[in-house]
């Protein structure tokens, strides 16, 4: 079975308690309908565990497949650096399908960030060293698609839905006792 390659650290994208009982890191790409569709499990997973699971996202944009893959990662990134990584990602989910510039224009002014700044970002690709070492890390991995779940460490090769993913993090709390 994969393992995680990289460890998590106070460097990824953190929603919970670096001490959390159980990890759940994906690798996700923005454009992929497949991570679009685990969104919402997830946040549901989320609700369901608290303050037992820490999740993690960590960028794999297919960018051959989905062409604006790599440039909802930067706007991801540069709201990443004003504080608001979390309020982007969520709302590039939630408007998965209108995904490009006119979007991120507008969920920056949704979010209050500098819109011109953002499409700079996004055009000259500011974060491309983050998003690709975040790639790479998933390709060292074993990440060969999008989504690919990690359960402490331990590479998900079930399918994500809820209830398979809710069984593996019962086991892995089980385990962790």
């Amino acid at each position: 079975m994969a393992k995680l390659s990289i460890p998590i650290s106070a460097e990824d994208h953190l929603q919970g308690d670096l001490d959390a009982e159980v990890n759940l890191v994906e690798y996700g790409d923005y454009q992929c309908p497949s991570c679009g569709a685990a969104y919402p499990i997830v946040k549901r997973l989320q609700k369901h565990y608290g303050k037992r699971l820490l999740f993690v996202f960590r960028n794999f944009p297919l960018s051959q497949m989905h062409l604006q893959a790599e440039p909802a990662a930067e706007a991801a990134e540069f709201a990443a650096a004003h504080g608001k990584f979390w309020e982007m990602h969520d709302l590039l989910y939630e408007n998965q399908e209108n995904l490009g510039e006119e979007l991120f224009k507008t969920l920056a002014d949704e979010l209050k960030l500098p819109s011109d700044k953002l499409l700079n970002a996004v055009a000259e690709q500011t974060y491309q060293a983050r998003i690709r070492a975040d790639f790479a890390g998933g390709i060292r991995s074993g990440v060969n698609g999008t989504p690919t779940f990690y359960i402490n460490g331990q590479r998900n090769n079930g399918p994500f839905d809820y209830d398979f993913l809710r069984q593996q993090i019962d086991d892995a709390l089980a385990r962790s006792r």
